[in-house]
């Protein structure tokens, strides 16, 4: 990666709260692969995964306690709304990242990897 794309990449995750970790290659835990997170990146994912954790809990204590169904809906949709973003800054910080660096190195079987990871998120 010359330095120019790897300050654009770097730039754009921070924007996300989310810095890449330079020089690394490999994403995804079902695909047997690993990345090594900055302590930031980990830190913003984590924090982003926490706050949707306790809005569920907060739904479910809405169940325990009968609260009015479009009540419960709003914060439903609200946790989904959570998730989705946390979503689109992971997949831009692999496709700034991970995919990139596959392409570049000409493991092209990563733009299948990514096309089916998309198909899957668009259901």
């Amino acid at each position: 990666m010359n330095e120019m794309q790897n300050e654009y990449t770097k730039d754009t995750c921070e924007q996300l709260q989310d810095p890449v970790l330079e020089g690394e290659k490999e994403c995804g835990c079902s695909s047997g692969r690993h990345k090594l997170r900055t302590p930031e990146e980990q830190k913003a994912l984590l924090t982003r995964l926490k706050r949707v954790e306790g809005q569920i809990r907060g739904i479910e204590k809405m169940v325990e306690n009968n609260a009015y169904c479009p009540d419960i809906l709003i914060q439903v949709s609200a946790a989904t709304s959570a998730l989705n973003s946390f979503n689109k800054v992971l997949l831009g910080c692999h496709i700034r990242g991970c995919v990139v660096d596959d392409i570049r190195e000409g493991k092209d079987e990563t733009i299948d990897e990514l096309c089916n990871v998309l198909q899957k998120l668009m259901k």
